[in-house]
């Protein structure tokens, strides 16, 4: 499986790149994928949601009417779920909503959706690039000519660039990481994933870890 090189004006140089078939070109696991997923969504949640039920609520406990008689529904408390003002019934807790996935799994599931990515062609490999200072101006060039300016993209360095990193920070559509900080999430929430090319070298090794 080769991809040509490209250059951060979006031209051929000439190059190209051998991907791991065991990593780019596996049969995708959709269920491995949904977990991952799952579990990357749920783990980001803060789990601090809470509402009052009747217990919580501060008010008189005076039975508000007598028990017959009156041709409605019997009530004992203001703070009855049934008034405006009452407690929720069953109301949400706060919560830990964390749970385990097995590496193996999230293994499966990084290889399945790069599987995928390839196999919808959106993925693109670049030559090694740099800036001398910080400047979204000169990130943004990059976008415009690989044509993802009005996409969201995910660029994969082999070590975390500091220059390149701050020029995309304010990046609302892009993200720049290494190969390790890639997750499953990330990669279906690319329209494309853009690899430098020495990130891809021992790329396998990645998935041994």
């Amino acid at each position: 499986m080769k991809l040509a090189v490209l250059d951060i004006n979006g031209k051929e140089t000439g190059r190209e790149v051998e991907l791991p078939k065991s990593v780019f070109g596996i049969e995708p696991n959709d269920h491995a994928i949904y977990l991952d997923v799952k579990q990357h969504l749920a783990n980001k949640r803060q789990g601090t949601h809470a509402a009052k039920e009747r217990a919580d609520i501060v008010g008189s406990t005076r039975k508000i009417k007598k028990q017959k008689g009156t041709g409605t529904a019997r009530a004992g408390s203001i703070k009855s779920p049934v008034f405006r003002g009452g407690g929720r019934v069953f109301g949400p807790r706060p919560r830990d909503y964390h749970f385990k996935l097995n590496k193996k799994v999230k293994r499966l599931a990084r290889m399945s959706a790069l599987s995928q990515k390839m196999n919808n062609k959106e993925i693109v490999v670049i030559e090694d690039f740099s800036f001398d200072t910080p400047k979204t101006k000169e990130f943004k060039k990059v976008l415009k000519s690989l044509e993802l300016d009005n996409k969201k993209s995910t660029f994969v360095l082999a070590d975390l660039n500091k220059n390149v990193y701050l020029s995309s920070r304010n990046l609302e559509r892009s993200r720049v990481l290494t190969f390790s900080g890639l997750n499953t999430y990330r990669i279906l929430n690319s329209n494309k994933l853009v690899f430098s090319e020495s990130a891809l070298t021992d790329v396998e090794s990645n998935f041994t870890k």
